[in-house]
């Protein structure tokens, strides 16, 4: 399967601005089943874009734009292919759960181990696991995790505006409702109260006319939880779904903070207001 995508972020400004400072992550990995075939991004007015490799392998580009402005256009254009996935078990032996130790983990588990900015177990969460009877579930590691997955897709409604991108778990925990950033920091703190590596993702939903998805509209989020016998496995708690090839990975982190698609700042009166704007879409195309 190969989809188009096109990402569109503007920002309008009430009055000039005289500088934009803005990093971006929104060119698509290549890993596993999915190849990169084709990228694209530029801005208006124009700038000069520089890149580097962050320490997850994720692709960063940034500019400085050092002239009077009232708006910023940045769009990202990818083509990208999704193979086959692997077909995995649904669930694993309880044995699983003795594998999660220095022998089977390495530097890179072990950050994905610990709280984050916005992943990190607060007495909201622990009240949340405790009611759904969530602080030691059943089975092995996988079922486990789809344990978490679902009671989260159970327990939270999707609703925009409730919560905002730099909003705290606490947030969603109270109100049980929000998005899929909020979903996903729900889940990641409850994978590492258990001790189980678990990264944010930042991607693309593609959603086909017979599919029912949430979050298809613009850039998504869900989870990965590291399993030593499988490796890293997706799982997406705002549509109660194992990642597979309608998912379109663009980075990975610790959380939100780590894979903004989009973030920087402007100079320029205190007086001038920002307002930004996202298109996304998705498109299977023919080859």
């Amino acid at each position: 399967m190969h989809y188009s995508i096109r990402h569109v972020t503007r920002f309008r400004y009430s009055a000039p601005v005289r500088e934009s400072v803005m990093e971006l992550r929104m060119q698509p990995r290549s890993e596993g089943p999915q190849t990169l075939r084709s990228f694209q991004i530029s801005t208006s007015p124009r700038a000069q874009l520089y890149a580097y490799t962050d320490h997850l392998g994720n692709a960063v580009y940034h500019f400085n734009l050092l002239r009077e402005h009232e708006e910023l256009r940045i769009e990202a254009q990818a083509v990208v292919e999704l193979s086959a996935f692997p077909v995995r078990p649904e669930a694993l032996d309880q044995l699983e759960w003795g594998r999660y130790n220095n022998y089977n983990l390495q530097d890179d588990h072990f950050d994905m181990q610990g709280p984050s900015k916005f992943a990190r177990l607060s007495p909201e969460l622990l009240t949340f696991m405790k009611i759904a009877e969530l602080e030691k579930p059943q089975g092995d590691p996988l079922t486990a995790m789809k344990t978490l997955q679902r009671a989260i897709y159970d327990s939270f409604e999707y609703q925009s505006g409730i919560t905002e991108v730099h909003s705290p778990i606490e947030h969603a925990l109270r109100e049980r409702r929000g998005v899929c950033q909020d979903f996903a920091h729900v889940m990641l703190g409850m994978c590492r109260s258990l001790k189980i590596p678990a990264r944010y993702v930042s991607g693309y939903l593609y959603c086909g006319a017979t599919d029912q998805l949430i979050g298809w509209q613009a850039t998504h989020a869900w989870c990965e939880v590291y399993l030593p016998g499988l490796g890293w496995r997706g799982l997406d708690p705002t549509n109660n779904r194992v990642a597979d090839d309608h998912y379109v990975k663009l980075a990975i982190g610790r959380d939100y903070a780590d894979v903004a698609p989009v973030k920087g700042h402007y100079k320029g009166s205190s007086a001038v207001n920002r307002q930004m704007q996202v298109e996304v879409s998705v498109t299977a195309v023919e080859t």
